[in-house]
């Protein structure tokens, strides 16, 4: 992202938000004279590399145009939403699959492309196949995977751990452990922009995990009755407060937004020592943090253990992928367009270079060369590592659930960082729109 997730799962433009609904270029209609219309999301370096692959398809193919339009994150989410229910919808939908994407298909707004797929198999065989379980719906696949695995990382700045003669944490104590130190030195102990909610969010995702294992959302994500008031997942949402209330977070937390990668900089300038954020950061803190990154400032990681917990400690969280879908009510012609960019214009190899050049992890097979040659080489492995050796691989819970239940969540999960819910309370206000 420079985005976002998603979510989550997150991304980052340097606009403000008023300015985000306006398109950076392209069409924001159905498309003009036939051509296919795509919208993304903006930020760099992934906004550069999306923009690519469309240039490149367009000078290969200069009689069927794809215009693109860029948004960014949390514009995104509200602006497509309102554009595919009002019939207006893109060409080419981008979205992070899962539950919004089921929502898509159930309504009909989105065209099948299974049997697009039994046409193409090489296009399916060349992908990682855990990214196509979020672009699934009742068998049936309605979304391209495309672009990057993205798991949740805990980062840290070596600098500041050195400063105050720390070690990075192993366990949720040692966690809890730190933040008097870090605060005793004027340091945040996390950066976070928990105005964006979804970067909160991601919190919760492994406190679940690591205490409950994945089967206590899977419950929830089931519609089991109750599933959020699970003993475990009880446990998870006393420890974030507790975090809270110890000061774990910056002060202000609540109204930094992660669209402005206000989060990213308070690590890389040593404000903050750690923060929880998605694997599209590496390229955010690389491209903004000046010598950062290159000086092996950056440390990572992923979630530690909890005592007594469940999850097992290669579990992980976040985006297998990101997902491009055709609008139903595309024309024929313009459908046609977004297939051939399917087969021909997404993931190529250009592409490909370019993800990893900014300390990414492509969907693509077969890049195990690349990513070991690369700069990033020592991220690019610990991605590749937690994405292929995951026992379990949770999507971003906002993007999982359906839209409205992934609302109700996003709200309840800004009350709960405020303390003004009570884990008792945010369970009760989640049963009532997950249960069947």
């Amino acid at each position: 992202m420079a985005l976002s997730r998603r979510t989550l799962l997150g991304l980052a433009a340097a606009v403000p938000v008023s300015a985000a609904l306006a398109a950076c270029g392209g069409s924001s209609g159905p498309g003009k004279g036939g051509a296919a219309t795509y919208w993304y999301l903006n930020g760099q370096p992934q906004e550069g590399v999306r923009a690519g692959a469309v240039d490149a398809f367009n000078k290969a193919h200069p009689d069927t145009q794809i215009e693109d339009t860029t948004y960014q994150n949390d514009a995104y989410k509200t602006k497509i939403k309102t554009a595919i229910g009002a019939g207006q919808a893109p060409t080419v939908i981008w979205g992070w699959g899962g539950g919004t994407l089921r929502a898509y298909a159930e309504a009909g707004q989105v065209e099948d492309l299974t049997p697009w797929f039994d046409e193409n198999p090489d296009v399916k065989k060349g992908l990682f196949p855990s990214s196509f379980g979020a672009a699934t719906v009742d068998g049936k696949i309605y979304a391209m995977p495309c672009e990057t695995v993205q798991p949740i990382i805990l980062y840290y700045n070596k600098r500041v751990f050195d400063r105050v003669k720390v070690d990075p944490p192993e366990t949720w104590d040692d966690i809890m452990a730190l933040v008097p130190k870090f605060n005793a030195k004027g340091i945040a102990p996390f950066a976070l922009g928990g105005q964006s909610r979804w970067t909160n969010m991601m919190w919760l995702e492994f406190l679940f995990d690591r205490i409950g294992g994945p089967e206590v959302f899977q419950a929830a994500i089931e519609g089991e009755k109750n599933a959020w008031s699970h003993p475990d997942a009880i446990k998870a949402l006393t420890a974030l407060q507790d975090l809270v209330k110890a000061d774990g977070f910056v002060k202000g937390f609540s109204s930094i937004t992660a669209d402005s990668n206000a989060d990213q900089a308070l690590l890389y300038t040593d404000r903050a020592a750690m923060m929880l954020h998605g694997a599209w950061s590496y390229g955010i803190q690389q491209a903004d943090g000046g010598d950062f990154v290159s000086s092996d400032s950056l440390g990572f990681m992923t979630f530690p253990a909890v005592e007594g917990g469940k999850g097992d400690l290669s579990n992980t969280v976040g985006n297998p992928a990101q997902y491009l879908s055709i609008s139903a009510k595309a024309s024929a012609e313009q459908k046609k367009i977004a297939k051939d960019f399917f087969a021909t214009g997404v993931l190529q190899e250009e592409e490909v270079k370019q993800w990893i050049g900014n300390g990414s992890v492509p969907i693509r097979l077969g890049t195990e060369k690349l990513l070991a040659a690369s700069d990033n080489a020592e991220f690019l492995q610990f991605t590749y590592d937690i994405a292929s050796k995951a026992k379990v691989f949770v999507q971003s819970w906002d993007q999982a659930l359906s839209p409205t239940a992934a609302e109700t969540l996003l709200d309840n999960i800004v009350k709960l960082f405020q303390l003004s819910i009570s884990p008792q309370q945010f369970a009760s206000n989640l049963n009532a729109v997950t249960a069947a």
